[in-house]
């Protein structure tokens, strides 16, 4: 490091001098440091390696600085001396990294999940965003089927789907399947045909929802791979999104299957298993975040740079964002449960559960571990614990990420989900005081 400084110093007179010079004064905000050098081959090779902030804003070394002036420099110099130079991966990186115009940015290092192009980038992202979005309108739909209660009208499946029926006698011959099944025996006994028919009609929508979603991924996903676009990465993560799709129409008929028989006791209500229940949820959370996720590594194969202290802080961020995401979706799954076992009847006060902050009859299954699944008082009791525990953890991220340095958009989205958290909790408060519901 001595001998680069004499070196610099003797000369004074040289633009590169001049450079580092200039470059510490821009806008008064901006600095810079030579910190390292390290082995590159088997002499010595100076690495740029990092932009120091000062003020309130951040010091940038432009890629065209460190690659033009500083290679050439450094080579020359070097030489003479009887050392060789190769320039290290690392100063490139960061020189990308670092690069005022976008479309001077250093590709290498960077993982392009689409060939050909920015242009054929933004179809095939638009294209997995709106999967992603038929994907969290099919658990919209899926929740509202379970609502009104519709869940068990169609007494079969087939992987290909059907018609529905389209005469009376057609109408009749399903209207008497379902007369069959214990729900109908149970909870529905006497219901006239066209209430029948609106039962049916909202589970063969999500069925069919299902299966135009099936199309919609398939088709596209074709076209792209026969154009070459998508990189075999892709196309790996792709295709276990689609199996997993194709599963998740076995999974809701083996949920739906578990409806259809007896239950144990004469005065139990027949409904779908709370385990197979929660699986289907847990799969469609799943597919959609593997949607999602994979549509930004497309369409943002790096994350937006302004500066350092962005990078820095959004690395921060992301520590706490991680182990708050898998709180959140615990307590998904735990909602699960909670619908599967009617839990929400059991309970229709807050923050107390009937006069009581622990019911007695809590750990009243044997074995223990069953309560935790099965018993509707401590189903209800543990939601409610991780539902409290999600908010606060949210709101201890948001107020951590305050005193960050982040990209706006982050700090957007960290806001818009601490209010998300906190809508959820108010309207399951609000459902507590007017009554009873079905989950």
């Amino acid at each position: 490091m001595s001998r680069l400084i004499s070196l610099l110093r003797r000369n004074k007179n040289s633009s590169l001098f001049h450079l580092f010079k200039d470059s510490s004064r821009v806008s008064n905000e901006a600095g810079f440091e030579l910190i390292k050098s390290c082995g590159a081959s088997n002499g010595v090779g100076l690495q740029l390696l990092k932009v120091s902030n000062f003020s309130n804003g951040a010091g940038f070394l432009s890629s065209r600085f460190a690659l033009n002036y500083g290679n050439a420099f450094f080579r020359s110099k070097f030489m003479q001396k009887g050392f060789s130079f190769q320039p290290s991966k690392n100063m490139s990186t960061t020189a990308s990294l670092l690069a005022p115009n976008k479309s001077e940015v250093v590709k290498e290092g960077v993982t392009l999940l689409v060939n050909k192009g920015t242009e054929v980038q933004k179809q095939v992202g638009i294209w997995i965003f709106g999967c992603a979005a038929w994907v969290f309108s099919m658990v919209v739909l899926g929740g509202v089927t379970r609502l009104t209660r519709s869940g068990l009208s169609m007494t079969d499946w087939k992987f290909s789907g059907r018609l529905p029926p389209l005469s009376e006698e057609e109408w009749q011959l399903e209207f008497e399947k379902y007369k069959q099944s214990p729900e109908y025996k149970r909870v529905n006994r006497g219901m006239s045909l066209e209430n029948f028919k609106f039962i049916y009609w909202m589970e063969y929508a999500h069925r069919m929802w299902g299966r135009g979603l099936g199309i919609i991924f398939a088709m596209p996903f074709t076209y792209f791979l026969a154009k070459g676009y998508i990189t075999r990465q892709l196309g790996l993560r792709l295709s276990a999104l689609f199996a997993l799709g194709a599963g998740q129409g076995l999974i809701g008929w083996w949920m739906v299957k578990s409806g259809l028989e007896e239950p144990a006791s004469e005065y139990a209500q027949p409904r779908v298993s709370p385990y197979r229940l929660a699986t289907h949820l847990t799969s469609a959370f799943i597919i959609y975040c593997g949607l999602f996720w994979t549509g930004l590594s497309v369409v943002m194969p790096q994350p937006p740079t302004g500066s350092l202290s962005w990078i820095h802080g959004a690395a921060k961020a992301r520590t706490l964002a991680i182990p708050v995401s898998i709180l959140v979706g615990v307590t998904a799954l735990s909602g699960a449960f909670v619908a599967g076992n009617d839990a929400g009847h059991a309970y229709n006060t807050f923050p107390k559960m009937g006069d009581s902050w622990i019911p007695d009859e809590i750990f009243e299954l044997e074995p223990i571990f069953r309560n935790f699944f099965e018993n509707t008082a401590t189903v209800q009791l543990d939601h409610r614990i991780l539902a409290t525990a999600t908010l606060l953890s949210i709101g201890g991220m948001w107020w951590a990420t305050k005193k960050l340095d982040l990209h706006p958009a982050v700090q957007s989205l960290i806001g818009s989900t601490l209010g998300m958290a906190a809508l959820q909790v108010l309207m399951n408060c609000h459902f507590f005081e007017v009554g009873p519901y079905v989950e």
